[in-house]
Formats: C-alpha cells, sequence, structure tokens
C-alpha cells in the first residue's frame, strides 16, 4: 500500500483513476440486475463478494482493532449506509441524478465540521452552499418534458451523501484507523442494510441459486478485484495528501459516470435547467475544495470550539 515515500504526483494518479473506476459502480449492478436478480438484492449480493476475501483477514488480525473498534465501527456503520442508500439510488434512479445528489457531499462534510469538528465557516463555504442548494433545487425541477419524474431513488441519493459526509468526518477525528479492517466492517455493514431493504422495505423474494450462479462472475470481478482495491487506495492515499487536493481528484467519478451513462444509457435524459443544475453542484464542490479551508480568510464563525 502507498506511504508518505510516494510522490504527490504517483498518489494523486492512483487516488484520480481508483475515484474513476467508482464510477462505474452503476454498471456491474445494472449487469446484475439484468441477470434476473431484482434491483434490491442485486446491491446486497455485490457487497457481500469482497466479504469472502476480507473475511477471513478479519478473524486472523481482530486483536489489532482492540484500540480503534469503537470508531472503526461508527464509520462503517456510517459509510455502510450511504453505500446502501447510494447503490439503491442508482438502480432506482438515473445514474447522473444518483451521482450529482451523492456530491452534495462537500455541503454536509462543511457543515458536520463546523458542528462537530470546530472548522471556520469561511465566506467560501457560505458560497459554496449556496451554489450547492440553487444547484440542488434546478436538478431536481421537473418539467413537462423530464422522462425521469423525481422518485424514491433520488431520496436515496440525497440521504447517502450526508450519511457519507458523517462517516469521513468519524475518520477525519480517529485518523489511525487501518484501512482493511475498516474496509471490511463497510461492506459487513452495507450488505446487512442492503439486506433489510430488499427483505423489509422492498419485500423482494430471495433470489435462486441459479441467478446467484449467472451473476456471480460479473459481481466477484468488479467488487473484489476493481472496486475493493480501488476503494482501499482512496482511504489510503485520503490520508497522505492534502484535503482539497483529494476533493477534486476524486471528481473523476463524476466525470466517469456522467460520461459512462451518457454513452452506455443515453435514455437516461435530463432537462436544460436540470444539467444547470448539475454543474452547480459540482462548482459548489470545486469552490468548497479550493477555498473553504483558506487559512487567508477569516472565519465567519465557528461553533463548539
Amino acid at each position: 500500500m502507498f506511504s508518505k515515500a510516494h510522490s504527490d504526483k504517483t498518489l494523486s494518479m492512483a487516488l484520480s483513476l481508483s475515484a474513476a473506476a467508482w464510477g462505474l459502480y452503476w454498471f456491474p449492478l445494472r449487469s446484475i440486475e439484468n441477470a434476473g436478480l431484482s434491483g434490491s438484492w442485486s446491491v446486497v449480493f455485490f457487497n457481500a463478494c469482497p466479504l469472502i476475501v476480507l473475511c477471513p483477514w478479519l478473524v486472523f488480525n481482530f486483536k489489532t482493532l482492540i484500540s480503534v473498534l469503537g470508531p472503526t465501527l461508527l464509520a462503517a456503520i456510517m459509510i455502510g449506509m450511504a453505500f446502501t442508500f447510494y447503490a439503491n439510488g442508482l438502480v432506482e434512479t438515473t445514474i447522473v441524478r444518483a451521482t450529482l445528489l451523492y456530491y452534495l457531499t462537500p455541503v454536509w462534510s462543511t457543515l458536520i465540521g463546523v458542528m462537530w469538528l470546530s472548522e471556520p465557516l469561511t465566506k467560501a463555504r457560505i458560497i459554496a452552499i449556496g451554489v450547492a442548494f440553487s444547484g440542488l433545487f434546478l436538478l431536481l425541477s421537473n418539467g413537462e418534458s423530464s422522462d425521469y419524474p423525481l422518485n424514491i431513488g433520488d431520496f436515496y441519493s440525497f440521504l447517502s451523501g450526508i450519511f457519507w459526509a458523517i462517516g469521513v468526518a468519524t475518520l477525519n477525528r480517529w485518523s489511525n484507523i487501518p484501512i482493511l479492517p475498516l474496509a471490511t466492517f463497510i461492506f459487513i455493514s452495507t450488505t446487512a442494510f442492503s439486506a433489510l431493504f430488499a427483505g423489509v422495505f422492498y419485500v423482494d423474494p430471495l433470489p435462486d441459486f441459479t441467478m446467484l450462479k449467472t451473476a456471480f462472475p460479473t459481481a466477484a470481478f468488479w467488487s473484489i478485484f476493481i472496486l475493493l482495491p480501488c476503494f482501499c487506495i482512496i482511504f489510503r492515499v485520503s490520508q497522505l495528501l492534502f484535503p482539497g487536493r483529494v476533493g477534486i481528484l476524486t471528481m473523476s467519478e463524476v466525470i466517469v459516470a456522467i460520461v459512462s451513462a451518457a454513452i452506455l444509457v443515453p435514455d437516461e435524459t435530463m432537462l436544460l435547467m436540470q444539467w444547470v443544475g448539475a454543474i452547480a453542484i459540482l462548482l459548489a464542490g470545486f469552490i468548497e475544495v479550493l477555498f473553504g479551508h483558506s487559512k487567508k480568510e477569516e472565519p465567519v464563525h465557528s461553533l463548539f470550539r
């Protein structure tokens, strides 16, 4: 895994490519669903696959977690909820809307940082929040010509960014949490929450063995060999690089999601004003990561300092 001995260029490239891979998170989920699994159970099955390799590691290394077990579980539960809502959002709404609603994360991270981590609320951050909510209003505007009206998937995606921000704030507060145990508990919690969604909220019948057998190669390849390593790289590099750079580089996920959806799912259309809202949300993220932490700017307010 990476360390401070690696150059910023190497770390930045690894982070950008790993985040870009997560921009294709929707693809295996849709492929598994096309194999016969319901959308809700495809999320469960996909997130359960990495546990094949993670759980044995956890059993033999559990003693190393005792000192940070509580924070690790808290972060894993919050991020697991974020993954659950995000994945179900990808299944229920358009790929672009799900991704962008999740990327309101800088807004929630700012508010949580101010209230919980005693971070300053600068003018740039106030502007970023205003731009983001303006973009949210436009993105969710529903003209008569919209092919995809608002649905529960939009709400799931909206919630996913909030839970992700809480999880990341937990990691910032306890920065010594090791990556692999964190990944293990995240996939455990995501699988458990997703199963709850599938069995209780959707009341979808359990998939039969033939469906699981058909979907397993796609689910295992993408979850174990592609997204799991990328997940570990993202969190490890985030511990080594400046947060502003991390925030910008991880936006490669949005670009890949939008471009791949435009190429592979061209019928997922949005209105002009919704695209304006999408650009505003991305602009708010850039304002936050570039100027929100500026030391030259006097804080407007800070809570619980």
